[in-house]
């Protein structure tokens, strides 16, 4: 879901247009409700919602800048609370947010299913992005599968690097998912603004490092992204990231994430009996099925301890995930995703390959001239680097971590067995401290202008003669 302030038309084209895939149909959590100034909000027509859309005005193409909204903003008034338990009545609860209660601003930018808006809290004043989704176009294009994937993998995740599913609305024309507003834009329109229009290999190292804790934690809960690219990763008001956009993943009922602890062979205490010195079947008691050692020879053999301490690191990755859609956008796709053999999980450290070279580069690897050549170049080209002055001063770990990535083959791909915990290994990390990753300086922090200004940007928005066409 892009909430970017200032969204300019990518090169890579528009994306693939994928059969439904399949959803769970469960929904995980309930969403959120927010506050209205009276209950009378929530019966709002949708005539009224159609007018709030179609009215949208824009001043000039500036990118817009706000001040940082806090969850309190959108919580119930306890003085409401406070007057229904005089009444004698039951706890009061907040009613469900309505379309009416949002003042839409202007356009942010747009997707395959749906626009997302920059909309205000008609009571508080506080600002979010809401993807608006028309249930008609949505039925007519066979998307209604994509937009509830979205909705429950929005009410599933909790993370830092995520999404926070503030509220999803539904009208009889319109659905509506708020989310939190990233005033920094996304990393393709930041890309622009840089020397060369490219990042430095240590600012790509920061964004590479957090998109990998958001793709391992979705890995964990059985999702695979499938959409990685800079336009879906945006970048919230403390400069740290906000991955988006799930309409495209692949999400399955039942829990299919192979997870276990990874120790380093090498180092870290190793405790235990030595099973090689007494036969499993040398117990004769009754009911003891076959231990560790021999009932008779309580002598057991302890290697030595190591004196450096063992980390182990989590390995969960979907392994039981397979798709044959073909989805994607098209300088990202894997080349499992295009030659119809079935994908899982590997692909989106594929994309994770793409999306570094691009960080680093200012292109993608494969492109060609048009889509066809594309597709083709990604399943029968090999990766070139670029040299002399458009290479930079890329470093020779990040060029081995891009070839780790962009193997053709899914199961040699760095990642495809052990995940992130494989991909946090490599030395193209050195020096990241995975465990305060949350902490770290991020290389951009995004500008943060008074209430007052951010105020009179909406209203010059709102005061232009121009409308905004929603699809």
């Amino acid at each position: 879901m892009g909430t970017s302030p200032a969204t300019q038309p990518s090169p890579k084209g528009p994306k693939v247009n994928p059969p439904v895939p399949k959803c769970s149909t469960k929904c995980l959590n309930q969403t959120s409700t927010l506050s209205s100034s009276s209950s009378s909000c929530s019966s709002s027509t949708d005539a009224t919602l159609d007018e709030d859309l179609l009215n949208i005005s824009f001043g000039s193409s500036s990118t817009v800048t706000t001040t940082t909204t806090s969850t309190t903003d959108i919580k119930c008034s306890t003085s409401s609370s406070t007057a229904a338990a005089e009444d004698g009545g039951s706890a009061w609860r907040c009613p469900p947010l309505a379309m009416s209660d949002l003042r839409f601003l202007r356009r942010l930018g747009s997707g395959d299913i749906g626009s997302v808006y920059l909309v205000e809290m008609k009571v508080s004043g506080a600002v979010f992005a809401a993807k608006v989704m028309d249930k008609r176009e949505l039925v007519r294009r066979n998307k209604v599968g994509r937009a509830r994937t979205e909705k429950e993998i929005l009410e599933a995740v909790s993370h830092p690097f995520l999404p926070r599913l503030h509220a999803a609305i539904e009208s009889g024309r319109w659905s509506c998912l708020v989310t939190e507003f990233c005033p920094g834009g996304d990393l393709h329109v930041l890309r622009q603004l840089q020397p060369a229009k490219r990042f430095d290999e240590a600012a790509a190292r920061f964004y590479a490092a957090e998109v990998v804790v958001a793709l391992e934690y979705v890995h964990m809960l059985g999702i695979v992204y499938r959409d990685l690219k800079p336009e879906n990763v945006l970048v919230r008001s403390d400069g740290h990231i906000m991955l988006t956009d799930f309409d495209l993943s692949l999400r399955c009922d039942a829990p299919t994430s192979a997870t276990f602890l990874l120790s380093d062979s090498s180092s870290g205490p190793k405790f235990g009996p030595d099973p090689r010195r007494f036969p499993a079947t040398s117990c004769i008691l009754p009911g003891c099925i076959v231990p560790a050692v021999s009932c008779f020879h309580p002598m057991r053999r302890w290697k030595k301890r190591s004196t450096k301490k063992s980390v182990p690191d989590v390995v969960a990755e979907p392994a039981d995930v397979r798709s044959m859609s073909f989805v994607g956008t098209h300088e990202y796709l894997a080349p499992e995703i295009i030659s119809g053999d079935g994908h899982g999980s590997a692909v989106d450290w594929w994309t994770l390959g793409i999306f570094v070279f691009e960080l680093l580069y200012g292109v993608t690897p494969f492109r060609g001239a048009d889509h066809e050549s594309t597709l083709a170049n990604i399943v029968a080209r090999a990766l070139e680097v670029p040299t002399g002055d458009a290479a930079g001063s890329v470093s020779n770990a990040a060029r081995e971590f891009i070839a780790a990535l962009l193997v053709k083959e899914p199961e040699k791909r760095l990642g495809s067995t052990l995940g992130a915990a494989a991909v946090k290994r490599h030395p193209f990390f050195d020096g990241v401290n995975w465990a305060l990753l949350r902490c770290a300086t991020p290389p951009y922090v995004p500008p943060t202008p008074s209430a007052s200004r951010a105020a009179d940007m909406a209203a010059k928005d709102s005061s232009s003669d121009s409308n905004v066409p929603y699809f």
